[in-house]
C-alpha cells in the first residue's frame, strides 16, 4: 500500500511538471484528518457493534459494547466493601451503645461476685487444712480458682473502661483510610465499567473497526479509529530552501489526486524542527536534504468528502500553474 501511494504521488507530480514549463515545483503530501483511536479498556468479547465503517457519528454516540459481566461483578463487590467500611467508621464515631455498656457492667459484676465466692471458698479450705481434714492439693485448687476469678474481674473492668473512654483517634484514622481506599476502588471500577460501552469522544466519521462481533480484543488494542476535525488538511513537506518563504496563514492552492478542480488552503502550522525527506517526495538533489512538515487546511464544503491518505500537491496561491484550469 505504501509503495502504491509513492508511485501515485510520483506519477502525478511528474505529469504536472511535464505539462508546465514555468512555476515552482509542487510541494507533495497527503490529505489527512485528525485521527482518534479508542483503545480497549479490558480484554472482553464484543457483544454489540452499533455503527459501520464510513458512518458519521456525533459526540456521545454508541459505537460498540464489550461484555461487562466480569467487571460488573467486581464493581458490585467493591461497592459492598465500601458500604461495610462506611458502616464501620460510623460505628467507631458514635462509640458503644448504652446497651453494650450495660452488658459490660453486668459482666463485671458477675466476675466480682465469682471472685468473692472463690475467696470465701479459699478461706474455708484454709481452715480445714489447718485442722488436717483436707489435703494440700485441695487448698492449691482453691488458690488457683481465686487467681482465675481475680483475672476475670480485671479483664471485665478493662473492657468496660474501653467502652466508657470511646474510640481512639488512631482507630478512627484507620477506619477512615479503609473507607477512602474502598471508595477509590469503586470509582476506578466505575470508570472501567463505563468504558466497556464505547462512545464517540468527538464528532466525526468511523474510519476503521478492526474487530468483529464476538471478537475478544486484548487490553489496549484499538477498538475504533475516527476521522474528526472541522476540515481535512494536507500534510506537505517543505524543502529547506523554501522554508523561509512559507508562514502560518499563507494561502495555497491544492490539487488532490482524482479530483479535477483545485482547492483553496491555508497554512495552519509549519514545524520549526526539520526532518528527513519522506520516501515519496524524493527527487534528484532533494533526496539528501532536510524538509519541514507543514499542514494546510482545505477550504470549502467540497473538501469535507475527501478521504484520508490521498496524494496531493500544493503551490502558493500566487504562483499556481494554470494549465487547463
Amino acid at each position: 500500500m505504501a509503495a502504491l501511494k509513492s508511485l501515485l504521488v510520483a506519477g502525478l507530480a511528474l505529469g504536472l511538471l511535464s505539462s508546465c514549463d514555468t512555476g515552482p515545483e509542487p510541494l507533495l503530501g497527503t490529505v489527512e484528518w485528525d485521527r482518534i483511536v479508542v483503545l480497549a479498556e479490558a480484554s472482553e468479547p464484543i457483544t454489540e457493534i452499533a455503527v459501520a465503517e464510513g458512518q458519521s457519528v456525533v459526540k456521545g454516540d454508541l459505537i460498540l459494547r464489550q461484555d461487562a459481566r466480569r467487571l460488573q461483578a467486581q464493581l458490585d463487590e467493591a461497592r459492598a466493601t465500601l458500604q461495610q467500611q462506611t458502616a464501620r467508621l460510623e460505628e467507631l464515631r458514635h462509640g458503644a451503645r448504652p446497651e453494650t455498656i450495660a452488658a459490660a457492667r453486668a459482666d463485671l459484676a458477675g466476675a466480682i461476685s465469682q471472685a468473692r465466692n472463690a475467696e470465701l471458698a479459699l478461706q474455708r479450705t484454709q481452715t480445714l487444712y489447718q485442722r488436717g481434714t483436707v489435703p494440700k492439693a485441695q487448698l492449691d485448687d482453691r488458690e488457683s480458682a481465686l487467681d482465675s476469678a481475680n483475672a476475670a474481674v480485671e479483664s471485665r473492668q478493662a473492657q468496660l473502661n474501653e467502652l466508657l473512654q470511646g474510640t481512639r483517634t488512631e482507630q478512627l484514622d484507620q477506619a477512615r483510610a479503609a473507607m477512602q481506599s474502598a471508595d477509590a476502588k469503586v470509582r476506578q471500577l466505575t470508570v472501567s465499567r463505563e468504558r466497556l460501552d464505547v462512545h464517540a469522544p468527538r464528532s466525526g466519521r468511523v474510519d476503521s473497526l478492526p474487530h468483529k462481533l464476538g471478537d475478544q480484543p486484548r487490553a489496549r488494542d484499538p477498538l475504533v479509529t475516527l476521522l474528526s476535525g472541522d476540515a481535512p488538511y494536507v500534510r506537505i513537506f517543505v524543502p529547506e530552501a523554501r522554508r523561509t518563504g512559507i508562514q502560518a496563514g499563507d494561502r495555497f492552492r491544492v490539487r488532490v489526486d482524482g479530483v479535477g478542480e483545485a482547492f483553496d488552503a491555508v497554512v495552519r502550522s509549519i514545524r520549526s524542527d526539520p526532518a528527513f525527506t519522506p520516501y515519496y517526495a524524493l527527487s534528484g538533489d532533494d533526496a539528501s536534504r532536510l524538509v519541514y512538515r507543514a499542514e494546510l487546511v482545505l477550504q470549502g464544503e467540497r473538501a469535507q468528502s475527501l478521504p484520508a491518505g490521498v496524494p496531493a500537491q500544493a503551490w502558493p496561491a500566487s504562483t499556481e500553474p494554470h494549465n487547463g484550469d
